[in-house]
């Protein structure tokens, strides 16, 4: 009996000892696995992760560039008289959903006041026009206009406040640390950066933003050229806004010229210009294109066909730079909405670009 209980014994501790080797074995198997996989740094990854990687490095992002912006005057007369912030935008809020980013130049001060008449010259509209322009499609606005440091520094403050608050990135105001710097947006695995510029022939001295003054980024050709270079260390790829040129010109001036050829000598991608209030040409430049300006996107400037209207400009980038160009040639009704034209309002509208010229 006391054999049978010896043997028992010894054969469980048998099995324990096989069990705790082959359990040893088969940790140490797996940890030099391992070991050896970090060594030679294999990333373990599934197809699908695989697919959605190269997926974002390979898909196109387009932005959407429009015009001058007002939001005053008879602008704010008919959203208060339909009582719809979103009214300017009925024709147009559809096309700029295309856009992956949308950017455009609010040329006017978002902060609480009268309503402003159509002869006056100062512009503002209420801070809940933030929302809309969010709601409709606007991710990056330029401040860096004439027009938007009307109301002073508060109303600057409180416009950027709105943006802000609306989660609407702006670029080319407040002190000049924070109005010179970019606004960036990475999609796709591309990272834009914008810079926004205002001519100092346009605005009076006070409007330009100082260490602790809240104003636009005026234009200095030195100081741009090195904010182009210093963006595009980390950036893919740099855009510029130019606020400059003479007002109702169809062709921009040697100020305009200089300025843009500059930004792409630096290693800008792309200018797009504001301010004319009509369309000018565009120019391709060493590479690049120079959009003079779009013209009016939303203005009450009824009086002449000219200031009627405007384009919006789809710019398609990939990896390599630009891959596709579209513009749609817009009209403005009832002195606030602009609507995308065709047929022989469009060819005419086109033909002002003179795109046939580029090479």
């Amino acid at each position: 009996m006391v054999t049978s209980t010896k043997k028992i014994l010894l054969l469980t501790l048998s099995i324990i000892t096989i069990i705790i080797s082959l359990f040893l074995f088969c940790g140490t198997s797996a940890t030099s696995t391992k070991s050896l996989l970090l060594k030679n740094q294999i990333p373990i990854k599934n197809n699908s992760e695989i697919k959605i990687k190269e997926q974002l490095e390979t898909k196109p992002v387009s932005i959407i560039f429009v015009g001058d912006i007002m939001l005053s005057r008879n602008v704010d007369a008919k959203m208060k008289k339909y009582k719809d912030y979103n009214y300017p935008y009925k024709n147009v809020k559809d096309y700029l959903k295309t856009g992956d980013i949308v950017f455009g130049n609010l040329e006017t001060a978002l902060t609480p006041g009268k309503a402003i008449q159509t002869n006056q010259m100062t512009f503002r509209a209420d801070p809940e026009n933030a929302k809309a322009l969010k709601d409709n499609g606007f991710s990056i606005l330029s401040l860096a206009n004439n027009h938007t440091p009307n109301f002073g520094e508060k109303g600057l403050k409180d416009t950027i406040n709105s943006l802000e608050g609306a989660e609407i990135k702006y670029v080319g105001a407040g002190t000049s640390s924070v109005a010179g710097a970019p606004a960036t947006s990475t999609l796709n695995g591309l990272k834009f950066a914008f810079l926004a510029y205002n001519s100092p022939d346009v605005v009076p001295s006070t409007y330009q933003a100082g260490a602790t003054r809240y104003g636009t980024n005026f234009i200095d050709i030195a100081k741009m050229q090195e904010a182009v270079k210093k963006s595009k260390i980390d950036s893919d790829f740099v855009i510029v806004s130019m606020h400059a040129g003479v007002e109702y010109k169809n062709t921009p001036n040697q100020y305009q010229t200089a300025f843009a050829h500059s930004a792409i000598d630096a290693g800008t991608d792309l200018v797009v210009g504001h301010h004319p209030h009509v369309i000018q040409t565009v120019e391709k430049y060493k590479g690049k294109y120079i959009i003079y300006s779009l013209g009016n996107f939303i203005f009450d400037q009824m009086w002449s066909q000219n200031t009627r209207e405007g384009i919006i400009a789809k710019i398609t980038f990939d990896k390599t730079g630009v891959i596709n160009t579209e513009f749609k040639p817009v009209i403005i009704y009832d002195y606030s909405q602009p609507k995308i034209v065709d047929g022989k309002d469009a060819e005419r509208i086109m033909q002002k670009l003179q795109i046939s010229n580029i090479k």
